[in-house]
């Protein structure tokens, strides 16, 4: 079971209640690996700016690392999720604008997906789709439905026809050495971040673009990437199938691997 810290206390019952009949707010989630985090500073500018957005004032980042500092108790490796909601936001007070309350939810740090992934094409679009916010009934949904159908998991296409992301994680195509991540209304993902970040140094280029189904042919293969999963491999898209190539996922993974471990 996770730890569940609010504000520096373990959570109370009223918080938590508070939470799952008014989910409103957002979160970000990370591994703790030595004691801090690659794109650490991507994550509490997610948080920021979230705060701003959802709640009316920004939640400092000094406020964001004591709360961590303080749930991990000077363990060094673990998997956090930063939860920011209010007591003072619900369906008959919407228009409040109040500093949120943050919850820090530790767990074991999960096992990456599996590569070779199978991906079901689904038309949906997340609300807010730039924020990672609470509501994730669309996400459970999709994924559900690509595995009742016999896949791994939902790929997103919206009413336009363009690809956005997946449930948990965002995708990127690839030509070789060269990765085209799609163009649309999505969330702008830490690990595809800090991946983009570190292609070029490895010998690798990328674009971003408009991706469509119809486009799938030109591309030699596909990688999917979040927090939890750096680099793990698609061999299909509906239809569309590649042979698997566990070689560049590994080249992708080295290059997150590389990037500095932030310290809370």
């Amino acid at each position: 079971m996770p730890e569940l810290w609010i504000n520096g206390q373990p959570a109370p019952a009223d918080d938590l209640i508070h939470q799952v009949l008014h989910p409103y707010g957002a979160f970000t989630s990370f591994r703790i690996e030595r004691g801090g985090a690659r794109g650490l500073d991507l994550h509490l500018a997610r948080l920021v700016r979230s705060s701003d957005e959802l709640f009316g004032v920004p939640v400092s980042e000094d406020l964001l690392r004591e709360r961590m500092r303080q749930a991990l108790g000077g363990r060094s490796e673990a998997w956090l999720r930063i939860s920011l909601f209010s007591r003072d936001i619900w369906m008959r007070q919407a228009d409040a604008v109040v500093e949120p309350g943050v919850m820090v939810a530790v767990f074991d740090p999960p096992a990456a997906l599996p590569g070779d992934l199978r991906l079901h094409p689904q038309t949906y679009s997340r609300e807010a789709a730039h924020l990672k916010h609470a509501a994730t009934f669309g996400l459970m949904r999709a994924r559900r439905l690509a595995r009742q159908a016999g896949y791994d998991d939902a790929l997103f296409v919206d009413e336009d026809g363009a690809i956005s992301e997946g449930s948990v994680w965002n995708i990127g195509f690839l030509q070789g050495d060269h990765v085209v991540w799609p163009e649309a209304a999505m969330l702008d993902g830490v690990a595809q971040a800090v991946i983009r970040k570190g292609l070029n140094a490895a010998g690798w280029t990328d674009e971003q673009r408009v991706v469509r189904l119809e486009d799938l042919d030109e591309f030699d293969g596909a990688f999917i990437c979040n927090s939890a999963t750096p680099a793990a491999g698609v061999t299909a898209i509906g239809s569309i199938e590649w042979a698997a190539d566990a070689s560049r996922t590994d080249r992708l993974g080295a290059i997150w691997a590389a990037a500095p471990v932030q310290n809370v």
